[in-house]
């Protein structure tokens, strides 16, 4: 086991494992332990009762948190003519059509939310072995693929986050940074959290939202009461 440094250790001993924190209490902790020279981000941990590996237990969406992320967050847009000006008017950072198929299959993706127009699928699909596993291909239940590509923009990078339980049954999101007031981070949990409850699937069973925690990007993980969360 690898050994603590001080700092560390104080960080672990100002968090007691076994106690089950307020929303409140969690967050503050969890601010007061992002001591790195960076501004960390503050993120999410939900324990949901569902099995991703059946298709009527997936839950994946977006949500827009109410006081941002505190990222600045790269847009690329697969679009043409009209829509290619729409979407750089809108913000966008990378626009594009064949010539954006070429670069990122060339292995250049200068962008952490990809739109498309659904006209481009036909050919952003040819993408789907470089975008799949990095989580980036358009999805119509997403936003992502849509005809208003201002709106999409705008969104991406505006506070909307995209949220997708993993292999465990665990959903990790960032809801802001740590030199984020309390208060703004509590309005983002709350969004988050409201947004994966009314996503709950159909063949989830028993118990739904099961366990959560809060921390820094270094810092420990503090354990929350669901019952103190308003949402579950």
């Amino acid at each position: 086991m690898a050994k603590l440094s001080k700092k560390q250790k104080s960080q672990a001993d100002s968090v007691d494992r076994e106690k089950l924190y307020s929303v409140e209490e969690a967050i503050a902790l969890a601010k007061a332990n992002a001591t790195a020279k960076f501004d960390e981000t503050i993120e999410v941990a939900l324990n949901l009762g569902v099995d991703p590996r059946h298709a009527d237990q997936m839950v994946r969406g977006v949500v827009t948190l109410p006081k941002g992320t505190g990222k600045t967050v790269r847009v690329g847009v697969f679009a043409k003519g009209a829509k290619a000006d729409e979407a750089k008017e809108a913000g966008a950072d990378v626009v594009g059509a064949e010539d954006l198929l070429e670069i990122v299959q060339g292995g250049k993706i200068e962008f952490d939310r990809c739109i498309a127009t659904p006209d481009m699928m036909g050919l952003v699909g040819r993408l789907g072995k470089v975008l799949g596993p990095k989580g980036l291909m358009p999805n119509p239940k997403l936003g992502t693929v849509t005809m208003n590509v201002a709106e999409a923009v705008k969104a991406a990078k505006g506070g909307q986050v995209e949220y997708r339980v993993e292999k465990a049954g665990i959903i990790h999101s960032g809801i802001g940074k740590a030199s984020f007031p309390a208060e703004d981070l509590r309005a983002n949990f709350d969004a988050l959290v409201d947004a994966v409850v009314k996503a709950k699937p159909s063949g989830a069973k028993g118990k739904y939202l099961r366990k959560a925690a809060v921390s820094s990007s270094m810092g420990p993980g503090v354990k929350i009461d669901v019952a103190d969360v308003s949402a579950a």
